[in-house]
C-alpha cells in the first residue's frame, strides 16, 4: 500500500508535465460517449415512433446510427488511451529502474485512466442531451421522421454509453499498461525509440476472426438463410445498403486490426525516393514513422476510418443505386406508367387509354392480405403463413405486357383467374411450391382459394411480392382497396394524350423519378448513419495530432540543438503529417476495393436478374475529398502546435 502511495506524487507530477495528452484522452472520450449517448437515446425514442410513407424505416435507421457511431468510437477512444499510455514508455522504464513493480506501474496508469474517464463519460452524457436533439431536427428536416419526433432524455442509453465509453478507454489503457509493466528495466530503457512486436497473437487472432466474419457475412447475404428472409425488410432490395454495412464494418475492423503489419510497408513505398530528394527531411520523417509504429497506427487510425468508411458507404450507395435503376430500366417492358392525380384512375381515363391503336393496358391497385396459408401445409421448418398483414398487387391484364418478369418455377402466362404469384423468397421463406392451393384471407374476414401459379425470381422495389388477378377477389368483396385503380402501365403504337385525372410519364422517365427517390432516401440513411461518426473521426484526427506534436517537444529541441532551424522542423512535421496521411489513405483505398468488390457480388446475386453483372467502380472523387480533408486538418493539427513549441527559447535537449 505504502508503494501505491509513494507514485501518488509522481502521478500528479504527470498530470502537470503531459496535460496536453491528458487532455486528448478526455477529448476522445468525452466526444465518443456524447455519440454514443445520442444516437441511444434517438434509438430508444424511435420504439414507439412509425416512420412517414416512402420514408426509411426510422428505428431501423436509428439503429445502424447507434451502432456504426459505437464501432468508431470503440476504436477511437481505445487507440487514443493507449497511445497516451505507449506515449510515457520512457517514464515507465525510469520507473521500474527504480524499484517500481509491474503491479505498481499498471495501477498507476489505470488509476489515472479511470480517473480522466470518469470525468470524460460524465461530460458526454451531458453533451450527449445537447447532440440528441440537434440530430431529431436534421432527421425532421430531411423528411425522414415525423413532426412530432423529439429526442426525449432517459437513463439507460445514458448509462449505457458511459459504461460503454469507461469499459473501451480501460481496456485500451490496460493492454498498453501490461506492455509497459512486462519490460525489464534495462530492455525498457533501450527500446524506448523503437516500437517491437506489434503484432501480438491476440491481436493476430482478431484479425482472421473478423476477415472471417467478413467473408461470413458476405456469403450470408449472397444466400440468404430462410430464417433471414422471414424478415420482409431483409428481402427488400431497397434496404440492403444498409445491411451492407455489416460487411463494411468488418472489413474495415480487419484492416485497422492488421494496420502494424501493411503501415511499414506503405512508408516504405510512399518514401522509396527519399534518399535521392535534398536535405534530411525526408529521411528523418521516415525513420520517424517506421520506429514509431505504434503512434503512426494511433495517428493513422482516424483518418483511415473516415477515408475508408466514406469510400466504401458512399462506392455501396452508389452501387446499389445504379443498379435498381438498371435493373428496372431493364425488366419495364410498358412504354408508358399512368398514375392517379387524386387518389385513384377515374374509369373514363382507363376507357380513353384502352380504345387508343395497339393498346394494351395493365392496371394495377393494392389488396391487403392479413393470412395466405396453404390447405394442406407440408412439414417445413419455418413459419407457413405471413407473419404480418402485407399488401398485394392485384393485376387487371397481362402481367408480362408491362413488366418482363423472370420466374424461378411456374410462368406468368397462367396468372388468370384464382392464381396468385409470390417472389421465390418468398416461397422459399414459407416452403410454398408451384401448385400449392393458398387460403387468402382479405381484410374484410373473406377467404378466397389462390392456386400458386409461379415464382418470381427478383423482388422489385417497384412492386409487392405477392401479386393476384383481380377477377379471383370477388367483387362483393368488402375491401375498398379492390376497386382503385393506382397504377396502370401502357403498350401503345401512338404517344397518349393527357387524359383528365391522370398523369401519364414514359416508362425510362419513370424508373428515373422512382430511382431519384430511392437514391434520395438512401442518401439520407448514409448521411445519418455515418455523418456523427465521422464529424467525430474528422476531431479524432486533430485531436490525436495535437496528442502526437506535444509530445515530441524533446525531438524538436534536439534537432534545433544539431543546427536545424525552425522551418526545417517544421517541414519534418509537416513530411511526417503528409506520411500517415498518405499511408491511412492507402489502406483506406485497400479497404473500399474489398468492400467495392463484396457489393458488386451483392448486387449480381440478390438484385440483377440471373446473368447480369455490375461494374467494379471506385468513388474517386470521394476518396480523394476525404483525403484532402483529412490531410488539412491533420497538417493545421500538427503544424500549430509545433510552431508555438519551437517559439520557446532552447534550454538543452
Amino acid at each position: 500500500m505504502n508503494g501505491f502511495r509513494l507514485l501518488l506524487p509522481i502521478a500528479a507530477a504527470t498530470l502537470r508535465r503531459r496535460w496536453l495528452a491528458f487532455l486528448g484522452s478526455f477529448l476522445a472520450l468525452a466526444l465518443g460517449v456524447a455519440v454514443m449517448a445520442a444516437a441511444g437515446l434517438l434509438l430508444n425514442t424511435t420504439m414507439g415512433e412509425d416512420s412517414l410513407p416512402g420514408a426509411p424505416s426510422l428505428h431501423k435507421l436509428v439503429g445502424f446510427m447507434a451502432a456504426m457511431a459505437g464501432f468508431v468510437s470503440v476504436f477511437v477512444v481505445s487507440s487514443t488511451f493507449a497511445f497516451a499510455v505507449a506515449q510515457r514508455r520512457q517514464e515507465t522504464a525510469m520507473l521500474r529502474a527504480v524499484g517500481a513493480t509491474p503491479q505498481q506501474v499498471r495501477a498507476l496508469v489505470l488509476g489515472e485512466a479511470v480517473v480522466v474517464a470518469v470525468a470524460a463519460a460524465l461530460a458526454g452524457c451531458a453533451l450527449g442531451l445537447v447532440v440528441a436533439p440537434a440530430i431529431a431536427a436534421w432527421l425532421r428536416d430531411q423528411g425522414a421522421a415525423p413532426a412530432g419526433f423529439r429526442a426525449e432524455p432517459a437513463l439507460l442509453p445514458l448509462l449505457l454509453a458511459a459504461a460503454g465509453g469507461l469499459a473501451v478507454a480501460l481496456l485500451g489503457a490496460f493492454a498498453a499498461s501490461r506492455r509497459a509493466g512486462r519490460v525489464r528495466p534495462v530492455e525498457a530503457l533501450s527500446e524506448v525509440a523503437v516500437d517491437k512486436k506489434v503484432m501480438p497473437a491476440g491481436r493476430w487472432i482478431a484479425v482472421v476472426v473478423f476477415l472471417g466474419l467478413f467473408g461470413y457475412t458476405l456469403h450470408t447475404f449472397i444466400d440468404m438463410p430462410a430464417s433471414m428472409l422471414a424478415d420482409p425488410q431483409s428481402r427488400d432490395p431497397e434496404t440492403t445498403p444498409q445491411w451492407a454495412l455489416l460487411f463494411d464494418v468488418m472489413a474495415v475492423l480487419g484492416i485497422v486490426l492488421l494496420a502494424p503489419v501493411l503501415v511499414p510497408p506503405l512508408v516504405r513505398l510512399f518514401t522509396v525516393l527519399v534518399p535521392l530528394l535534398p536535405g534530411a527531411a525526408g529521411l528523418i520523417a521516415r525513420q520517424n514513422a517506421l520506429a514509431a509504429i505504434r503512434r503512426t497506427v494511433s495517428t493513422a487510425t482516424p483518418v483511415f476510418l473516415v477515408i475508408g468508411l466514406a469510400g466504401s458507404v458512399v462506392g455501396g450507395t452508389v452501387a446499389f443505386s445504379d443498379a435498381m435503376a438498371a435493373q428496372g430500366r431493364a425488366v419495364l417492358k410498358a412504354g408508358y406508367v399512368v398514375e392517379p392525380t387524386d387518389r385513384e384512375i377515374p374509369s373514363e381515363a382507363l376507357a380513353a387509354l384502352r380504345s387508343l391503336p395497339g393498346a394494351q393496358l395493365t392496371t394495377a391497385g393494392t389488396v391487403s392480405l392479413t393470412h395466405l396459408t396453404p390447405e394442406q401445409p407440408r412439414p417445413v421448418a419455418g413459419p407457413t403463413d405471413l407473419p404480418i398483414p402485407e399488401d398485394g398487387l392485384l393485376v387487371d391484364g397481362d402481367l408480362r405486357s408491362a413488366w418482363s418478369l423472370a420466374t424461378d418455377a411456374g410462368s406468368l402466362a397462367d396468372l388468370h383467374g384464382r392464381t396468385v404469384a409470390v417472389s421465390e423468397d418468398m416461397a422459399r421463406v414459407f416452403g410454398w411450391q408451384v401448385g400449392d392451393v393458398l387460403d387468402a384471407r382479405l381484410a374484410d374476414g373473406s377467404t378466397v382459394p389462390l392456386k400458386l401459379v409461379a415464382q418470381v425470381h427478383h423482388l422489385l422495389p417497384h412492386l409487392p411480392e405477392i401479386v393476384i388477378p383481380r377477377e379471383a377477389v370477388p367483387t362483393t368483396s368488402a375491401v375498398p382497396a379492390t376497386s382503385a385503380v393506382s397504377v396502370a402501365y401502357l403498350a401503345a403504337n401512338q404517344v397518349p394524350a393527357q387524359p383528365a385525372g391522370a398523369r401519364i410519364t414514359a416508362g425510362g422517365a419513370w424508373i428515373d423519378a422512382h430511382n431519384e427517390r430511392t437514391t434520395k432516401n438512401g442518401w439520407i440513411s448514409m448521411l445519418a448513419i455515418l455523418g456523427p461518426a465521422l464529424l467525430y473521426a474528422l476531431i479524432a484526427i486533430v485531436n490525436t495530432m495535437m496528442m502526437s506534436t506535444g509530445d515530441r517537444l524533446r525531438d524538436f529541441a534536439t534537432l534545433r540543438l544539431t543546427g536545424g532551424t525552425r522551418r526545417q522542423v517544421l517541414r519534418v512535421v509537416a513530411v511526417e503529417t503528409t506520411l500517415v496521411v498518405a499511408t491511412a489513405a492507402a489502406l483506406g483505398l485497400i479497404v473500399t476495393l474489398v468492400t467495392q468488390y463484396a457489393t458488386v457480388l451483392l448486387i449480381e446475386n440478390r438484385i440483377l436478374p440471373t446473368g447480369g453483372s455490375a461494374n467494379l467502380d471506385l468513388p474517386w472523387s470521394t476518396l480523394a475529398g476525404a483525403t484532402a480533408v483529412c490531410l488539412v486538418l491533420a497538417l493545421i493539427a500538427s503544424l500549430l502546435p509545433a510552431r508555438l513549441a519551437l517559439r520557446a527559447p532552447l534550454a538543452g535537449a
